[in-house]
């Protein structure tokens, strides 16, 4: 090949690969009316987005100590993912320890209230998206796993499909983590809204096929065991869901992996209810 061949060859190969990869990332600043403040959020859009067509949404929480940021300074493969799975993605911001409930104890703390009802409004306020359950999932990493399947099995008239990854699914078995015991109290001292306010005690408000569900933790991952619980639970109600598991610990390697199959089962929701 001669020189002048291989030089065209390679704009070709570069003007190719940075028009697939040519998604739209925004911080935007959204507003909390039950919070009374603003709020930072990262929304990426599909290069296809031009405002004439709708597109589902999904919703991508963070973990413990992280912020609205996280997920695109810390995971590489997010500049592509609104692109190859032809979705809008918002990343909203949880505080540094919200674990997206609204706090019984704190009343400045209503992330379960921003998250399901305030944020989602504001970008279907903004975006042209598909404004029902069945366009729309949430996931997240750890805290954000947690916050991801509590908010969905309590708001299933907003979103159709969920998933975890790493995710604090039973919050019991640590009392003294994570600043929990700043948003429920201490566990000796107020056990009942801890009964109340982990996932795995949340599944009686599911039905067979009411959400589509994936769960995703690593075997090497503190929360392997508490993962594998909600498994069986779910298992035992015979609640359908895809549930993985692979050699990994409780960091950004394997969250970096599971990304992609969270968004693809999500997409796969997305298009089978569209063919309906």
């Amino acid at each position: 090949m001669t020189s002048f061949k291989k030089i065209a060859l390679f704009l070709v190969i570069g003007l190719w690969s940075t028009s697939v990869w040519a998604e739209k990332i925004d911080t935007v600043e959204t507003y909390s009316p039950s919070m009374k403040k603003n709020i930072k959020a990262v929304v990426l859009t599909p290069d296809s987005y031009d405002g004439s067509k709708e597109f589902p949404v999904v919703y991508l929480l963070h973990g413990y100590s992280g912020n609205y940021a996280d997920w695109v300074k810390k995971s590489p493969a997010m500049q592509r993912m609104a692109d190859v799975y032809q979705t809008i993605i918002v990343c909203p911001d949880g505080a540094f320890s919200s674990w997206y409930w609204d706090s019984p104890v704190d009343a400045s703390m209503k992330y379960e209230t921003y998250v399901s009802n305030e944020l989602v409004a504001w970008v279907d306020g903004r975006y042209k998206t598909i404004k029902s359950r069945e366009g729309r999932g949430i996931t997240g990493l750890s805290m954000g796993g947690h916050g991801a399947l509590y908010l969905a099995f309590k708001h299933q008239d907003v979103f159709g499909t969920a998933g975890s990854m790493s995710g604090g699914v039973d919050i019991r078995p640590f009392p003294n983590n994570w600043d929990m015991a700043k948003r429920l109290g201490k566990y000796a001292d107020a056990p009942e809204l801890w009964e109340k306010n982990t996932v795995i005690n949340l599944v009686h408000l599911l039905t067979p096929n009411s959400l589509a569900l994936i769960i995703d933790c690593g075997s090497e991952d503190f929360f392997y065991r508490v993962n594998n619980n909600l498994h069986d639970k779910l298992l035992e109600r015979n609640i359908p869901h895809d549930y993985i598991s692979r050699p990994g610990g409780h960091n950004w390697p394997y969250w970096n992996n599971a990304i992609d199959y969270q968004l693809l089962f999500m997409k796969n929701y997305f298009e089978r209810l569209k063919k309906k």
